[in-house]
């Protein structure tokens, strides 16, 4: 059993790995592109070209939509703090450069799409949207700062914290398009979420061969990944509020991200089923086990009874944030 692999061993050891993923995701991954999903014919013009500016009676999408799809929107335009960050801990040559670049193509039609999608149907202040991502860009995001970087520790808590993003991402889009109550929109979204499905598969792929070769330091990143996980939104303007509206209305909440992000990855690596940690991996596995049995007894129970009983208030005062506006002007 290899101990405390640096870096570069890590790599190393992986390229094999990294190569056989890499041609998998290219053998069954489709192209696609942005603009034919885009309503171009409900496009006009804004108030600096002659136009008419946007008014919040032009979008037919609910609050819970608007919430959600700015919240989706603004994670994927922070593409270069995550590029800097996987770049860094990856090498530019071989399997893992062309890796790099592939996923850091694939991603950015996300927020291409989206943003054409919601400016030219106006389904929300573009103003205020290309505000927000002005704020969320510059000030990027780091969700591994705390770990050590420039060891083999910050390459695996990048490959398990990414495995378990992109499928919660996944998740996050597919919800997201079933709650906008436009086919367009649910078809740009789940475009999105099998892109993001096929990246998930390779990172989770990439952690799990990490496991064989060093499971001691593999198993610390996992338990340290999960227990202190923070969607890559966090940060934003506005994502207390619009991750409060996506969690009470289910299109991301606590027991999704236990039952269908963290368990079905954990799963797969056979955490609870592996026999060779040493006393330093069985540390972390039990540290991961006191998390997930917390996360399922108390935390996902107390969420949802404060949810049941918010969603209630709501009722009572004819509050209805998933209602499409009755009346919009055409677009």
């Amino acid at each position: 059993m290899a101990l405390d692999l640096n870096q570069a061993a890590l790599l190393f050891e992986l390229e094999e790995v990294a190569e056989r993923e890499v041609n998998r995701h290219l053998a069954v991954s489709k192209d696609w592109h942005p603009h034919d999903y885009v309503p171009w014919s409900k496009g006009r013009d804004f108030a600096a070209l002659g136009g008419v500016d946007w008014d919040p009676e032009q979008s037919q999408l609910s609050d819970v939509a608007k919430a959600a799809l700015v919240t989706n929107l603004l994670t994927e335009d922070n593409l270069p703090s995550y590029h800097n960050r996987i770049a860094g801990d990856l090498s530019p040559d071989g399997a893992w450069g062309t890796w790099v670049g592939r996923w850091t193509a694939e991603e950015a039609r996300h927020s291409a799409v989206m943003r054409d999608y919601l400016v030219v149907t106006r389904g929300v202040d573009p103003v205020a949207l290309e505000c927000d991502r002005m704020t969320h860009m510059t000030h990027g995001f780091q969700p591994l700062a705390r770990f050590p970087h420039g060891t083999g520790a910050a390459f695996l808590h990048t490959v398990a914290y990414v495995s378990f993003q992109e499928l919660a991402t996944r998740i996050s889009h597919r919800n997201t398009g079933q709650m906008c109550g436009d086919p367009i929109a649910e078809a740009i979204m789940h475009r999105l979420s099998l892109d993001e499905n096929l990246h998930m598969i390779f990172y989770r792929n990439i952690c799990g061969a990490a496991l064989d070769v060093d499971p001691d330091q593999a198993m610390e990143a996992i338990a340290n990944v999960v227990t202190s996980f923070q969607m890559p939104g966090a940060g934003m303007p506005n994502f207390r509020r619009n991750g409060v509206l996506m969690a009470k209305y289910g299109v991301y909440d606590l027991r999704q991200h236990l039952e269908d992000v963290l368990m079905p990855v954990i799963r797969k690596w056979h955490i609870f089923d592996r026999a060779d940690f040493s006393g330093r991996g069985e540390a972390a596995r039990d540290r991961l086990a006191a998390y997930l049995e917390d996360l399922e007894l108390v935390q996902v129970p107390r969420f949802e009874e404060h949810r049941d009983r918010s969603l209630a208030r709501d009722q009572a005062r004819g509050i209805d944030r998933m209602r499409r506006p009755q009346t919009a002007s055409a677009v």
